[in-house]
């Protein structure tokens, strides 16, 4: 496992927290805007009859897949919203990606977030993967109350500073 390096003013590698523990919004104004593109994704897995209807496009709320990729880029697009100490940024583009995996039977989506700015869009990236899966679980739970969303994390992010980060 990789250390986390300290942030020299704190002394902690927490940057939402203040030399005096405090939580705080994180300073951006002097860093250099760049582009930054982050990709994350996250399982949902089910009975097969589940996901069934979801190929099939006959599940009783309508287009699951369609829905849920609407609601991770309306999710991507207001994660400062939800997520406290985020930046409002400014996305160039969120894209989601769906697969179907019929042998566990799951449903993975992988969501892209791009922008050109100070800081980083990782947290839209990963916000766009929970929306759509709870989206899809909100869609498909009367035929389906067992599934479980699995595996949500980070695969790689590119720009800013710290340059990039691959987790495949």
């Amino acid at each position: 496992m990789t250390s986390i390096p300290a942030i020299p003013e704190t002394g902690s590698p927490l940057t939402h927290f203040d030399a005096q523990g405090q939580a705080h919004m994180v300073d951006v104004g002097a860093k250099a805007a760049t582009h930054r593109t982050a990709v994350a994704e996250g399982r949902i897995h089910m009975q097969p009859a589940t996901l069934a209807l979801i190929q099939q496009g006959n599940a009783k709320k309508g287009d699951v897949l369609g829905v849920a990729r609407i609601a991770g880029i309306m999710a991507a697009k207001r994660t400062s919203e939800l997520i406290p100490l985020c930046h409002p940024i400014a996305l160039t583009r969120v894209a989601l990606e769906f697969a179907v995996e019929p042998q566990t039977p799951a449903v993975r989506v992988q969501a892209t977030a791009e922008t050109v700015g100070p800081t980083g869009v990782e947290m839209e990236a990963l916000t766009a993967v929970q929306v759509a899966l709870l989206t899809i679980y909100d869609m498909c739970k009367a035929a389906d109350r067992a599934m479980v969303i699995t595996n949500v994390r980070l695969l790689e992010k590119h720009g800013g500073k710290s340059g990039s980060f691959v987790n495949r």
